[in-house]
């Protein structure tokens, strides 16, 4: 789009708000909110067009292998492929992510390709259409995140504050922004789909993973339940339909994670997801306990309720969240120590190896057959937050802090 296509509709827009202005003027309402109104109107529509990738995406049918060496190391695993490591040959690291070629992969790489050139979404280098292994896929070079995922960030750290969550908090709230004013809901906001760039301060964190994306059209809605356990929507449990608003659910629950190390709702029974979990969702049902959230400020508290509000039309919206004060002024949040690292670096070993197995055999059940069937990982443990939780809930240990592994998705894709 040219930028003289850009400024007409600026004007028009400006024109617009004027004009309703006058109309609201006249109703006896104040003059000016609908200028403002249109202006902000102005704002998003130019920030969407100029930081919108319009570049066609266009497939290189040529041989990876003359341009790129794939190595054997398995970075991780997205909805519906491995992410590989591969070398250019000037040396340069990047990630390779191998998919099936069929049509919900084309759309996870067009969605993923508009969106990519926002500062907080990994970026895509390139996509190539080969045959991989014997098979027909797409293979999509991206940046090489060096920084890890978020929690094992938080992991490594000498100190973890509110401060520290409210920036995190800010990042994540622009990429979600990003993809929001253009209408595309992740579908599948998480921990693991949040990574750093690099090591260190310096660092910016991304989201990556559109495995699950879709597009949102005027008038319409979602309707397949795509969700993994722990920051699942109660509107999407149901055969309801819902819209963006389900990543905020999601960024609601990372944000409580991010303040004291657990999840707001789990399984008493250790298992990905339960009935009485489902029941918990649905009425949003959750807790501050103490000692945990004793020193977290009322600001935070507040906005994780705005996030999770059960109906989906009184949920804080993504700007929303942006202009809360915890989030838009988050260098002047309190540095209050946070227990989060702490938390997360209880988990065993057994723990964590039980639950990459269990994504191991969720991401190969999806792969070849339709009706997957999650095996539950053995999460017995003698953790410290496992005897907290039997202590606090006379119940077996609650699912791992980031058993978020242990996805529960539905194959059949609208």
């Amino acid at each position: 789009m040219k930028v003289k296509g850009i400024a007409e509709v600026a004007r028009a827009l400006i024109a617009s708000a004027k004009s309703r202005s006058g109309e609201e003027g006249g109703r006896g309402k104040q003059g000016g909110g609908g200028t403002q109104e249109g202006l902000r109107e102005v704002a998003s529509l130019v920030s969407s067009v100029v930081h919108f990738n319009w570049k066609p995406l266009k497939f290189n049918t040529a041989p990876i292998g003359d341009f790129y060496r794939v190595k054997s190391k398995v970075l991780g695993h997205g909805v519906n492929g491995r992410v590989k490591q591969c070398v250019n040959k000037a040396g340069q690291k990047f990630a390779l992510k191998v998919l099936k070629d069929d049509a919900r992969s084309r759309r996870e790489v067009e969605l993923h390709w508009r969106a990519a050139t926002c500062a907080n979404i990994v970026n895509i280098r390139e996509v190539f259409e080969n045959t991989y292994q014997g098979q027909p896929s797409l293979l999509v070079v991206m940046e090489c995140m060096d920084g890890g995922e978020l929690f094992s960030r938080i992991e490594e750290s000498q100190g973890f504050s509110e401060r520290d969550a409210a920036e995190i908090v800010k990042e994540m709230c622009n990429a979600v922004k990003f993809l929001h004013e253009r209408n595309i809901a992740h579908r599948d906001l998480k921990p693991e789909n949040l990574l750093f760039s690099s090591r260190g301060k310096k660092g910016t964190l991304k989201l990556t993973d559109f495995g699950f994306a879709k597009e949102v059209h005027a008038h319409d809605t979602l309707k397949t339940p795509c969700y993994t356990p722990y920051y699942v929507a109660p509107e999407v449990l149901g055969s309801k339909k819902y819209d963006l608003s389900c990543d905020i659910w999601s960024l609601g629950v990372i944000i409580y994670i991010l303040l004291c190390g657990f999840p707001p709702f789990y399984s008493l029974q250790g298992l990905p997801m339960s009935p009485g979990m489902k029941k918990r969702i649905r009425l949003g049902q959750y807790e501050f306990p103490k000692p945990e959230w004793d020193e977290v400020s009322n600001e935070a508290k507040d906005l994780i309720r705005g996030c999770l509000n059960t109906n989906p039309e009184e949920r804080l919206t993504i700007d929303q969240v942006l202009q809360t004060k915890w989030v838009s002024q988050c260098n002047t949040v309190p540095q209050t120590p946070l227990q989060t690292g702490s938390i997360l670096k209880e988990q065993t070993e057994e723990e964590k190896e039980g639950l990459s197995l269990a994504l191991r055999e969720v991401r190969e059940g999806f792969a070849h057959q339709k009706n997957f069937v999650l095996k539950n990982p053995k999460l017995d443990s003698n953790s410290a937050l496992a005897n907290r939780r039997k202590g606090k809930n006379s119940s077996s240990e609650a699912s791992s802090l980031n058993s978020s592994a242990c996805d529960v998705k539905s194959i059949q894709e609208n």
